[in-house]
């Protein structure tokens, strides 16, 4: 498969193409709903094009539990159907789809009461694995196993001792959700679409009741046009009633925003070999395996202030260490706390004022003609839901469209990912880069890692590690601007990589040199390095002030006193 990439040249490109003549369908919204259907549209041979207002997955797509995972806790509401739906996914994710970017991961969950627990929890677990095995791709994982308190605290040793009675281990997987938002854009360019990113709608085109296209903004390059299409997509999630409104019309369901918060701490501050979950009073906590650092969480609270930068107070935090430390024999401390996150889920409202018992499965409306509308759902399922919002366009289409085959689609860099995997000693004799350095590529990039190659293999100095952040190489942000759509600083130190979350500054010290290496792609002077690395500053400046707030109002008065460096 030709590989596409998402410069600044091929935005432009794109952003003239989709103005050029009508679509058979427009994509708004660049999560992994969006690039999701975007690539379903692409693959049925439809004329796409995609339009985000910010970057790439900078929603809730880049600020999940980075799980992907059937809900064992779905089983308990007896959702056996949307259980049953999430480990076919899953499955597909680990064995086709995107092997370089979903990996098995084991949990432990602790059991604290001798007898029924262990018949109940074991019942549930096992009846996960049964339905993961019969949906046909399931066999990639282990089964569960029940341990005693003695082997549970080897695998363990974290766990205080009276804080479990023995455990049942089984396995999940987990994903970078922003990573693998970009790369299924990018296949989906590779298959014909147009993408844009920091391209924002500002109405819709309408003849008599129809829907027919939509007015962009470009927001980098200044600018306003129309782009005409038959079907219009909006797929904005948390977003979805502001987007309704631009056609003035009532729409025929409601998005309600849930806020996630999570924390993340080094590897070694709680020494275990495996993933934890944990029942709370309202739902239940993980403690997630990712790379040198384990992620923690999650809340679930209601959230009606500013949706683009959701804001964590200090009660989050001390909600989440509040409850990791009733089972940890070395509790955690503020002062473990490398980065912290919050995102937000969205919801279909119901009869409900607690957000934990909303559904989380989807629904796709056609609330005038032209306009599709996809929202709800998890971030697992999203292959589904992109193919029930692209079923719901073609019946508006003039002419016969093929079935979804995106079962059958691997992203891009999937492709030849195990061979490489297996010849990792080689390449890294042959470029001179250490085993781990090449398992980290191949593990981010799959078979385009040959393309970082030969970015080194250019320009040596790029084979170095960035200083203060020495888990990425500096190729690693050249290509996030040269080949992944990245615009600004912060699209490459939070989403293109996770430098904002797994140092301690944040990301702060990095930031000069990031800035320089883009600027040699995207032609920035010495006044834009400069703007950028301010702009990013006063936002890690304004995240660390909002933490230290009471509750979500005055975090969010915080957070907010960082604008963004592209002001919608």
């Amino acid at each position: 498969m030709r590989t596409a990439t998402l410069g600044p040249a091929e935005r432009t490109e794109a952003l003239a193409r989709m103005a050029e003549r009508e679509l058979d369908v427009l994509v708004v919204g660049g999560g992994v709903v969006g690039a999701g259907t975007v690539l379903d549209a692409a693959t049925r041979g439809l004329s796409t094009g995609i339009v985000e207002a910010r970057d790439w997955a900078s929603g809730t797509s880049s600020r999940s539990s980075k799980l992907i995972h059937g809900g064992l806790r779905y089983l308990e509401m007896l959702d056996f159907a949307l259980v049953r739906e999430a480990l076919k996914e899953r499955g597909l994710l680990l064995q086709r789809l995107a092997p370089h970017l979903v990996k098995p991961v084991p949990f432990l969950y602790p059991l604290q009461h001798k007898g029924w627990e262990r018949w109940y929890a074991g019942s549930g677990v096992a009846l996960y694995d049964a339905m993961s095995i019969s949906s046909g791709h399931g066999r990639g994982l282990p089964v569960h196993r029940h341990l005693s308190r003695r082997r549970a605290l080897r695998v363990a040793p974290a766990l205080k001792r009276e804080a479990l009675v023995g455990a049942l281990q089984y396995y999940d997987a987990r994903v970078d959700d922003a990573r693998y938002v970009a790369t299924l854009v990018r296949t989906a360019a590779a298959y014909g679409a147009y993408a844009a990113n920091r391209a924002r709608v500002v109405g819709f085109l309408r003849e008599g009741e129809r829907v027919v296209g939509a007015r962009i903004q470009d927001l980098e390059l200044g600018g306003e046009f129309e782009v005409r299409a038959k079907q219009v997509v909006n797929a904005t999630g948390v977003w979805t009633d502001d987007t309704q409104s631009l056609i003035a019309e009532r729409g025929q369901f409601h998005v309600r925003a849930s806020k996630g918060i999570h924390l993340v701490v080094p590897k070694d501050r709680i020494n275990s070999s495996s993933g934890l979950i944990l029942r709370t009073e309202k739902s239940v906590l993980f403690v997630i395996p990712w790379g040198r650092h384990w992620i923690i969480g999650t809340t679930d609270t209601d959230w009606d202030l500013d949706k683009a930068h959701p804001a964590a107070s200090s009660a989050d935090i001390d909600y989440l260490l509040e409850h990791v430390n009733t089972v940890l024999s070395t509790p955690l401390t503020r002062n473990d706390v490398q980065g912290v996150y919050a995102g937000l889920r969205p919801l279909l409202a119901g009869e409900s004022d607690a957000t934990s018992k909303l559904s989380r499965e989807h629904t796709v409306a056609h609330p005038v003609p032209g306009l599709v509308v996809i929202a709800g759902g998890k971030y697992t399922t999203y292959r589904v839901m992109a193919k029930d919002a692209v079923d719901e366009a073609v019946h508006g289409l003039d002419h016969r469209v093929a079935e979804c085959c995106t079962e059958e689609v691997p992203l891009a860099g999937a492709e030849g990912y195990h061979a490489l995997w297996n010849a990792r000693a080689r390449i890294a004799t042959r470029t001179g880069l250490h085993v781990a350095r090449v398992e980290h590529l191949l593990n981010r990039y799959g078979s385009l890692t040959d393309e970082l190659l030969e970015l080194i293999g250019a320009d040596p100095s790029l084979g170095e590690p960035l200083p203060c952040a020495d888990d990425y190489l500096r190729a690693e942000v050249v290509y996030a601007c040269s080949h992944e759509g990245a615009r600004h600083l912060d699209d490459v130190l939070t989403r293109r990589t996770r430098i904002s979350i797994e140092t301690f500054d944040r990301g702060a010290r990095s930031a000069r040199e990031c800035a320089e290496l883009m600027a040699t792609v995207l032609g920035w002077d010495e006044d834009q390095i400069k703007r950028e690395v301010e702009h990013y500053e006063k936002r890690v400046e304004a995240e660390r002030e909002s933490q230290l707030q009471p509750d979500d109002q005055t975090a969010d008065a915080a957070r907010l006193g960082a604008p963004d460096i592209v002001p919608l």
